[in-house]
């Protein structure tokens, strides 16, 4: 028997012709060492998926079907200098495939209406009136306030709006701050 940690090295010593999978007779030395790497990798390789937020159940469904297929991988001659790795790397694969699986599955949820994003005519009334409302406030500003205004709507920064208009950024705060408080009572009362 080797040790735990020489698993992976030994596994590729027997020929695949001796492999009599689930015969119920005695095991070959390949099913030997993949029990033995089964209950050496079991835990780890469960941690590692159960780590991906899978279900516990398939966490252990993945486990078995990864070491099938390292089975039909050894059993055809091939061999591998790191079988831990090839183990992690082949349950990830397949936890990786049953994620996006689970991601672009249809889901079965109940039909929700979808409303209308147009407002019916009583809504539209109301906002035409606040735009009415909004473009009068703009034009009672006095020139300052609205220049500033209209560069900051253009996405200056207060500096940048000091150097267009040459006036200082603690006018252009506070013309700002005047016209949106204006504005404010205009439109909304």
């Amino acid at each position: 028997m080797s040790a735990p940690g020489d698993a992976g090295v030994a596994l590729g010593l027997t020929s695949p012709d001796a492999a009599s999978y689930g015969g119920g007779g005695p095991r070959t030395p390949l099913e030997e060492q993949l029990l033995a790497l089964f209950d050496e990798m079991r835990e780890p390789l469960l941690r590692y998926l159960l780590s991906l937020r899978l279900a516990p159940q398939r966490g252990e469904e993945i486990l078995q079907e990864t070491f099938l297929k390292l089975f039909e991988h050894l059993r055809s001659g091939r061999t591998d200098s790191n079988i831990r790795g090839w183990l992690f790397r082949v349950a990830h694969n397949l936890a990786l495939q049953e994620l996006r699986g689970r991601r672009n599955a249809v889901l079965d949820l109940p039909a929700v209406p979808i409303e209308d994003p147009h407002p019916d005519p009583e809504q539209q009334l109301i906002l035409d009136q606040r735009e009415d409302r909004l473009l009068a406030a703009l034009q009672k500003l006095p020139e300052t306030e609205r220049r500033c205004m209209h560069l900051r709507a253009e996405g200056l920064r207060y500096r940048e709006i000091a150097e267009v208009l040459h006036i200082s950024v603690t006018t252009v705060a506070d013309n700002l701050r005047r016209a949106i408080n204006t504005i404010r009572k205009e439109v909304y009362g």
